[in-house]
């Protein structure tokens, strides 16, 4: 009874140990940040993601149940389209209390490497985050954007249970903290 008692222990131990090897593990890193909006989007006026992986189409609130679209830069090699973060990898941007995840692809045409979502800014990943704005008028998605563009630290690869304002970028007033 004793020895099958010590194997369950080690059993849990060691599947607890593989479970937070294989854990993807949160991790900070410095990104530089703009928007898109609805108004803005390939094709204008749509909502249309390149890799939709909870959403149908760009969108969310920002929980960790409901994250936001995410757009990020890729490249083409050897006809092959890789991205430079896999889709459905997700980001926590403290300074917006919101959880967004990979869905979609900034950039367009043959090369989209050699635009700035794929080679970043100052040396910084770029990442391109929805902010809605269909039931805005044009302006107010523009201005949304400007509020959040910048350099800021993300958490990649969060963990649930950070603090979160739930709500669209920009039919929720743009909030920046």
């Amino acid at each position: 009874m004793v020895r099958k008692r010590k194997n369950l222990i080690l059993l849990c131990l060691l599947l607890g140990l593989i479970y937070l090897i294989w854990l993807p593990k949160e991790r900070w890193r410095t990104v530089f940040l703009t928007g898109y909006s609805y108004w803005d989007n390939t094709p204008p006026g749509s909502a249309i993601i390149g890799r939709p992986i909870i959403h149908e189409t760009a969108g969310g609130i920002g929980t960790f149940e409901d994250p936001i679209t995410l757009a990020v830069g890729w490249r083409i090699h050897f006809d092959r389209h890789f991205e430079d973060f896999r889709p459905g990898t997700r980001f926590y941007f403290p300074r917006l209390r919101k959880y967004a995840i990979v869905e979609d692809l900034c950039g367009d045409g043959s090369r989209p490497q050699q635009g700035p979502c794929h080679t970043g800014w100052e040396g910084h990943a770029w990442l391109d985050i929805y902010v809605d704005g269909s039931t805005m008028d044009p302006e107010t998605s523009v201005s949304c954007m400007e509020k959040l563009t910048g350099i800021q630290r993300v958490i990649i690869n969060p963990r649930p249970g950070y603090s979160v304002v739930p709500g669209r970028l920009v039919e929720s007033g743009c909030e920046v903290f």
